[in-house]
């Protein structure tokens, strides 16, 4: 079967500096080659955009190594088996794995940065990459392990209405917080925040002054802040924590992932010695072994309402750069996903 495929491809072509665009990647067409002994062959569905994308695409040291010039751009992705030399995977199964920004992945099990799954009957495809993908379960973890939610917390979360925040606030209402506030641009995003997704309310940093509405929203100050965005947000919210606070670290997409002009640090920091906060980084892929019993949980949550998620799909694997870029500039709403094919 494989020689007579072709595959079309975006490889890295140059670095970017400041935001990505289609100039940074070539597209290149190969063909298909013929499975060897344990590979499978992946036609590649959907893709997943995540801001740490951008970081892995500076040369510089960081959990995983960044893509290489010339090397296929790495995303999480889910696809359909079409051929298989692997007992354990048959034709039509559906699979999660970082395939990347290609059409087929001719791959064994253990490619990418985790194993290749089998996506469970019954989840949508473009769900195994949102609230089930690296998306859905980085919420899971950073609120739950390090951000610890108890009754009557009051919590924060940046980057409300994306696909990490907005799951994140919903967690930390279940776990019994009586105040979550968000904080997203725009008021569509505000209003959906709110409505749909349950927080108590939420700022609109585009239209809003975030430190004065903060504190009129949480006056007591704040138990728990989910951050996903760094920069001048971070540095309001950690002048307005109460004791004993926990801030857990998740992004800094206000950075843009650029390593050519770095903002300074919060000139707040001081402020965690005065509340005995505590400040933490985190990973996902280090609860990987974790994973399982994560998406159960999220998937009884959002079986019973308690959980809302939304995802937006661009389409074509030409569209791939200008769909990273979409998560810098603010334009995507909820999970950014992209569809490269139909099922067969």
């Amino acid at each position: 079967m494989g020689n007579m495929l072709t595959n079309r491809m975006l490889r890295l072509k140059t670095r970017p500096k400041g935001a990505v665009s289609s100039d940074n990647f070539e597209l290149s067409e190969e063909q298909v080659p013929e499975l060897r002994d344990g590979q499978i062959l992946v036609k590649v569905l959907y893709l997943s955009f995540d801001p740490t994308q951008r970081g892995w695409l500076n040369d510089v040291k960081s959990y995983v190594p960044p893509v290489q010039i010339g090397e296929i751009m790495r995303a999480s992705s889910v696809g359909q088996i079409i051929e298989s030399k692997d007992e354990n995977f048959s034709i039509g199964d559906i699979v999660m794995g970082t395939f990347g920004w290609q059409e087929y992945a001719a791959v064994d099990s253990s490619f990418g940065l985790l194993p290749i799954q089998k996506l469970p009957e019954g989840i949508p495809h473009t769900s195994a990459l949102s609230i089930y993908g690296i998306t859905g379960l980085t919420a899971f973890f950073g609120m739950i392990d390090i951000g610890q939610p108890k009754e009557g917390d009051t919590v924060l979360v940046s980057g409300a209405a994306g696909a990490t925040g907005s799951v994140a606030g919903q967690i930390a209402r279940i776990h019994g917080a009586k105040n979550v506030i968000g904080i997203a641009g725009g008021s569509e995003k505000c209003e959906w925040v709110v409505k749909e997704a349950g927080f108590d309310s939420c700022i609109d940093y585009k239209n809003e002054d975030v430190a004065s509405k903060l504190l009129e929203l949480a006056p007591k100050g704040i138990d728990v802040y989910f951050d996903n965005v760094g920069g001048k947000i971070l540095e309001i919210a950690l002048s307005q924590i109460a004791q004993n606070a926990r801030i857990v670290m998740c992004g800094g997409i206000s950075s843009g992932y650029t390593i050519e002009a770095l903002p300074p640090g919060p000139s707040t920091l001081t402020n965690l010695i005065i509340q005995r906060g505590r400040m933490e980084g985190f990973i996902v892929l280090d609860f990987a072994q974790r994973f399982g019993e994560a998406m159960i949980q999220l998937g009884t949550w959002v079986s019973e309402g308690k959980i809302v998620y939304q995802e937006d799909i661009a389409e074509g694997l030409e569209n791939c750069p200008a769909t990273l870029a979409r998560l810098f500039e603010g334009k995507n709403f909820g999970k950014q996903l992209l569809k490269v094919a139909d099922p067969e």
